[in-house]
């Protein structure tokens, strides 16, 4: 994929990625689906690198749904293992090219060695201004969106909003990062054409690419076919073709 086909003028500024298929790549190989997430860290050490390097300014990646618990102990232990994998290798790099690691989801449920993983990650890179990359860890975008409400209620009781102030904008501040910003294209790999409670409030405009490719082989390539599909379609927020022209009636 040649990068020079990439416009920089019209780069998603948000990109999230739903990484699918790691236990399947590697019950192809006759593997322990376990495997198949370990692997699915080096996709996204290049991915995220990737998406550095080309200028895209949001990165969120769904590492572990709050469905996820569901899953025998034994790959949950070792998705549990896998930020700290991570880290291990990946903080200095990110401290070095200014990116800020930020979390969402009821990371209070994740264990305790977890929780000091990516709290030191955070909290290390709390001031980089670059690349904002972000982990959606025990994470499901309707409980997302209850505890949004719960938060709203809370500051009603206190007397600090009225109904009649709430509107989306306002709404989208209890959400678990308020900062974040609605998202522009969502990849979804491993052949499967659904959003699975990800980000649902942030994505009701964003484009969407599906790929049969399992996520442990998603690359830098894979990315940029991405990006090029996305640039190549006409965004409309709802509006008519005409309207987004201006030469609506």
């Amino acid at each position: 994929m040649e990068r020079s086909r990439i416009r920089p003028d019209r780069l998603p500024r948000h990109v999230a990625i739903i990484m699918d298929g790691n236990g399947r790549w590697a019950e192809r190989r006759g593997l322990p689906r376990t495997e198949g997430h370990r692997a699915g860290v080096e996709a996204v050490r290049a991915t995220t690198r990737a998406a550095r390097e080309l200028g895209v300014g949001w990165v969120t990646l769904y590492a572990f749904s709050s469905e996820n618990w569901s899953r025998p102990k034994d790959e949950v232990d070792v998705l549990m293992r896998l930020p700290e994998e991570y880290f291990e290798t990946e903080l200095e790099e990110a401290i070095r090219n200014d990116v800020r690691i930020r979390t969402i989801g009821r990371i209070d449920r994740l264990p305790a060695h977890v929780q000091r993983t990516m709290g030191d990650a955070v909290e290390k890179t709390r001031n980089n201004g670059g690349m904002q990359l972000v982990f959606a860890l025990s994470y499901g975008s309707r409980g997302e969106i209850v505890d949004a409400a719960r938060r709203l209620l809370r500051d009603h009781e206190q007397g600090k909003l009225t109904p009649d102030s709430v509107d989306e904008k306002s709404f989208a501040a209890f959400l678990d990062d308020p900062e974040l910003p609605d998202v522009d294209l969502l990849i979804r790999t491993g052949g499967e054409s659904r959003v699975s409670n990800f980000l649902l409030w942030q994505i009701a405009y964003a484009e969407l690419h599906f790929t049969d490719l399992m996520w442990p082989d998603f690359r830098r390539e894979h990315l940029e076919a991405a990006i090029l599909d996305y640039q190549g379609r006409e965004r409309r927020f709802g509006l008519t073709s005409a309207q987004v022209h201006g030469n609506a009636d």
